[in-house]
């Protein structure tokens, strides 16, 4: 069992990991929501399926993915997009807004309770209140609002976001587009008659004038305040219009189709709709059909799954069943890291950008190069240590990206002086490779401290090991720290004319390698041993969680991408976490667990020297 059981866990995992990539079998009776979730819209200046605009607007709106009624019925993002945009009175029913402030809550005269999540049609009579809230909180900084302030603003931000995707394809309450458009072409050359007419000054109906100005001002704010542009123009792969703007008969028929609950309509129509636009964007629908299959597999979230399986059986190999369990471990991480990489290279595909163009993708690409050299230290020591590591960085990074998408759109455009691919390759992915190893060089730290003081695991050979991965990982960190500090360096002198200029993202970079500096010289010169190498390392990650995530929170600089409300409470969790790590670490030898251990078992007075001394 022990010689067949890694190979069977693979197995499992691998079966698991293929059957996301297999389609889901669709029903006989229900609608083919996954062919209009293929469709291709423009939103945000990129063009992306219905299902990523789906799952986006419901995450930002939920903070979920999916929707969840109050008789327990669970429904997709795209079924709910669906309903929002061709069957609004549904729509207005399902509990999709979530409040969950007392004090909102209050200003519409309700009670606290267990529910958090409401509907439309209940918040309907409260929109002038919200919407004046909203406007005042918006005036004052991010950092400025109060609980109330915030919890107002974004559930104004959430209404805005709903109505404009009910008329983003049609008038909300129209129940048959298809032949309102066929009357209106039919009535607009009498309208063009009658308007001639009284150019002329001949005699004419002002009525028909009348009814075409009603319908044209409908379509115009149609246009205007349509969240989606779904008509694609041949000129050019960004040249888009709303459905007000350029009003396509498909789109009608699509809603007729869904309301009716017409099967054979609604999929011939999604199938000539994406035709149509193959026609006049054959990228944009390549592109679309390729993220929709992207967002069904959630190469992420399966790769979070093996990163902490993989992290389980490390840590009891350190216990029982070393080698083979050690071996499953190993195997789950090439599969993780494989399922990791095909979310990475296939977002580069969708955005056509290097890995990391925002904190999402950072958080992405500093995992994944974490995890590769925790394997790398793996193979060589083949201890589980590197093994634990791979998966404990690899799960945390992911879990952390996974509440950094939670604001919408992770593939978005880019600002004007981030539009670079050269820097984006080299100076961005240079610095976050020194974050992966930084992080990495604290979670060996991290291993040594908790085994050396809780357990008894922490044996001479063990420790000699830990202490040269970390120091090798330390060294690592300083060079691509270092020279992605130069390059960014140069890169700002292109941007904005000058090579330094403190910037606290800029000080945040050089924190972290005059850290690494200080660090090896310390090694170097003797001041500091194992025990001191790994306190110092952990600190690493007090300084690398600072200028990665920290700076952005000052709310000040060039590099500063807002203040994160949500965030902030986490990351002084997580510097606390890592003092008191150093805080137990800096307990007297004869505290830890492992020492004692040695004692008991009455090794030889020079093995006890020779194990303080390395301390």
């Amino acid at each position: 069992m022990r010689r067949f059981f890694p190979a069977i866990v693979f197995v499992l995992a691998a079966f698991w990991i293929g059957a996301s990539f297999v389609p889901a079998k669709k029903s006989h009776n229900d609608l083919d929501l996954a062919g209009f979730g293929k469709i291709p819209v423009l939103v945000g200046g990129r063009v992306k399926p219905l299902d990523t605009v789906a799952r986006n607007s419901l995450l930002i709106i939920r903070t979920k993915e999916t929707l969840r009624l109050d008789d327990g019925q669970q429904i997709s993002a795209i079924r709910w997009l669906a309903d929002t945009l061709f069957n609004a009175p549904v729509a207005d029913q399902y509990p999709a807004f979530v409040i969950q402030n007392a004090d909102v809550l209050g200003l519409f005269g309700w009670q606290q309770s267990d529910r958090k999540y409401f509907s439309f049609a209940q918040l309907t009579p409260f929109l002038k209140q919200i919407d004046e809230q909203g406007e005042q909180a918006e005036k004052l900084q991010t950092v400025e609002r109060s609980a109330y302030q915030s919890a107002i603003l974004n559930l104004r931000n959430a209404l805005v976001l709903y109505q404009r995707l009910k008329n983003s394809v049609q008038p909300e309450g129209a129940e048959d587009f298809a032949a309102e458009l066929q009357a209106f072409e039919q009535a607009v050359p009498e309208a063009a008659r009658a308007a001639r007419a009284r150019e002329t000054g001949a005699s004419f109906d002002p009525a028909q004038l009348d009814r075409i100005a009603e319908v044209m001002q409908g379509y115009e704010r149609l246009a205007d305040m349509a969240y989606l542009l779904a008509v694609p123009q041949p000129s050019g792969p960004g040249d888009w219009r709303s459905v007000g703007q350029a009003i396509m008969q498909l789109y009608a028929a699509l809603g007729d189709g869904y309301r009716a609950g017409n099967r054979a309509a609604f999929e011939g129509t999604v199938d000539r709709l994406i035709d149509r636009i193959a026609q006049l964007q054959p990228t944009g629908v390549k592109r679309a059909r390729y993220e929709f299959f992207f967002n069904a597999v959630d190469p992420f979230t399966h790769s979070m799954t093996l990163y902490v399986l993989a992290f389980l059986l490390a840590c009891i190999s350190w216990l029982a069943w070393q080698r083979p369990l050690n071996r499953a471990a190993f195997y789950l991480l090439l599969l993780a890291i494989a399922v990791h990489t095909f979310g990475l290279v296939s977002r580069m595909y969708l955005q056509e950008r290097p890995p990391v163009t925002n904190l999402y993708s950072s958080a992405i690409f500093i995992g994944w190069g974490a995890v590769i050299v925790a394997l790398i230290l793996e193979r060589i020591f083949r201890d589980g240590i590197g093994a634990a590591c791979a998966g404990a960085i690899g799960f945390i990074t992911l879990i952390i990206a996974h509440h950094l998408g939670g604001n919408g759109d992770t593939l978005e455009m880019l600002q004007a002086v981030l539009d670079t691919n050269i820097w984006l390759a080299t100076h961005v992915v240079a610095i976050t490779t020194g974050y992966s190893a930084m992080f990495l060089a604290g979670m060996l730290a991290i291993i040594y401290i908790v085994r050396g003081v809780f357990t008894r695991s922490l044996k001479k050979d063990t420790a000699d090991s830990l202490a040269r991965m970390t120091y090798g990982v330390v060294c690592f960190a300083t060079l691509f720290s270092f020279v992605g500090t130069v390059l960014g360096g140069i890169w700002a002198d292109q941007s904005w004319g000058r090579f330094w200029g403190w910037d606290p993202k800029e000080n945040g970079a050089v924190l972290i390698v005059l850290w690494c500096a200080i660090i090896l010289h310390a090694r170097w010169g003797g001041f500091v041993r194992q025990r001191g190498l790994m306190m110092m390392a952990i600190f690493g990650n007090v300084v690398t969680s600072f200028s990665w995530f920290g700076v952005n929170m000052l709310g000040v600089g060039l590099h500063s991408y807002g203040f994160m409300q949500k965030a902030f409470p986490w990351l002084v969790g997580f510097i606390i976490s890592q003092l008191v790590l150093m805080c137990v670490a800096s307990m007297p030898l004869a505290r830890w667990r492992s020492f004692r251990a040695i004692r008991a078992t009455r090794l030889t007075n020079r093995s006890i020297l020779s194990l303080q001394n390395s301390q």
